[in-house]
This record gives C-alpha cells, structure tokens and sequence, in this order.
C-alpha cells in the first residue's frame, strides 16, 4: 500500500477524515513580506491585505457557533475538543487583562485536523474574555488571506488567524499550528513515514489539549497592545525575524 493510502487509513482508523490541511505551495512565498517587514514593531504598520477587506471578511464570518453547528467532516474532533476546552486560569486572567477590543478572523475547514485541533479552543478562549470576538471563514473565501500569510516553509494553510484591532487594521497573525509542533513536524516530515508522522502530530494535539495554541494566541494579543504586532507560532530558528 502506497505511505499516502496507509495514512489516509490509519487517520480513518482514527476517527478522523482524509484530507491535509496544508495547501499546495503557492507564489506566497515569493510575493509576501518578509516576516520581519510585515510588523517591524509598529500598531499601524501596513500589510499586504487591505483593512477595509478586513473588515468585510470578518462581518460576512460565521460565528463559532453556527460554524461548529455546520461542520460536517472530522465532526467528532470539533466537538470533543470544544467540550474539553477548559483554558487554565492564568491564561484566563492575561487575557482579561487586556485592553481595547480584538477580533481574530480565522480561516479554517471542518475537514482540516490542524483547524479542529486548534480553533475550538480558541473559541473557548475568547467566550471567556469580554475584549476577544472571532468569526470563522473557509479557505474558499479566505484564499489571498492565506496565501498572504504562508507558513514558514512557504505554504498557504488552515487554519490561518488573523489578530484586528477596533478599527480592523491587521495587529498579528497565527498560521496553522503551535510552534513547538511546527518546528517537530518539519523537522521530521521527509524522516517518518507518513503514517508515522500524522500519528504522532495528532498525539501531541491529545496531551496538549490546545494549552500552546490558547498561549500563542494570548501572547500575540498582548504583544498587539504593545504595539509590537507579531506572527505567534513561528518556529523558534524564526523568532528573531517575526516576534521578539
């Protein structure tokens, strides 16, 4: 059997549904910024994606809800991770700690395991924090988002998050998975065989229980009301180049 049949297999075997969340590569990775000059540490620094689009891709977004209510694929991981989406309490009180309102616009697809790992507890945290609002739109609609946004080795990917400010000006963004997992699977993508690899990917996402992914999150918002906006989740050999 082909490694790409017995993955497939072996995530059926899973629960989970075929199909990868990470998009062929694209141009982005030729025509985006730099990491570093996408927010060179200034609140109103200019990017590549118009504000005023901003603001109609989040009001035409789904809210957490009715898009959770949708979903059709990899349905038993969105709603199992939303029901356990307890976010600790000292995360809780940094985030509610912060000023101003934010809105995260996410790009996700019920079928990608990376968005159903990571985006029900994103919901979970902003439920809990009055300051935090997010509305969720699929790849379809979101593809120039995306493909402004590339992971670090250059691809458009779900999920993709978007950090707005009040005036839905472009205060950070956080691309497809935590960066401690990141960095992992590139490192061993090309060394596992490919069943191996998505199995121990979706185990970590198990023991984590979306604790990274709600940090990364908190911490790109507080960076935002610094006014140092950055891209969260970056591998760490990145860090010097997109977040401090």
């Amino acid at each position: 059997m082909p490694v790409l049949e017995s993955a497939t297999a072996l995530l059926a075997a899973l629960g989970v549904s075929g199909g990868l969340c990470a998009e062929p590569q694209t141009s982005a990775a030729q025509t985006a910024p730099e990491w570093g000059a996408r927010f060179p540490g200034d609140r109103d620094a200019i990017v590549a994606f118009p504000d005023s689009d901003y603001r109609a891709l989040y009001e035409q977004g789904l809210a957490f809800d009715d898009f959770l209510a949708q979903a059709e694929r990899r349905r038993k991981t969105w709603h199992g991770n939303y029901e356990r989406g307890l976010v600790p309490d000292s995360l809780l009180d940094r985030a509610r700690a912060l000023d101003g309102d934010w809105r995260l616009l996410v790009v996700a697809e019920d079928w990608c395991g990376d968005s159903a790992n990571t985006i029900p507890y994103v919901a979970r945290l902003v439920e809990s924090v009055s300051g935090l609002a997010m509305r969720v739109i699929d790849s379809e609609v979101g593809r120039q988002v995306m493909e402004d946004h590339p992971t670090s080795d250059g691809r458009a990917a779900t999920p993709t998050v978007i950090l707005l400010n009040a005036e839905f000006r472009e205060a950070g963004c956080w691309v497809e998975r935590p960066s401690t997992l990141q960095r992992w699977f590139q490192e061993n993508e090309g060394m596992l065989e490919e069943d191996e690899l998505y199995e121990q990917k979706y185990d970590w996402y198990d023991r984590d229980a979306g604790h990274e992914t709600v940090r990364e999150i908190v911490e790109m918002v507080e960076a935002a009301v610094r006014g140092e906006p950055h891209c969260a989740g970056v591998p760490a050999d990145r860090e010097g180049e997109g977040r401090p």
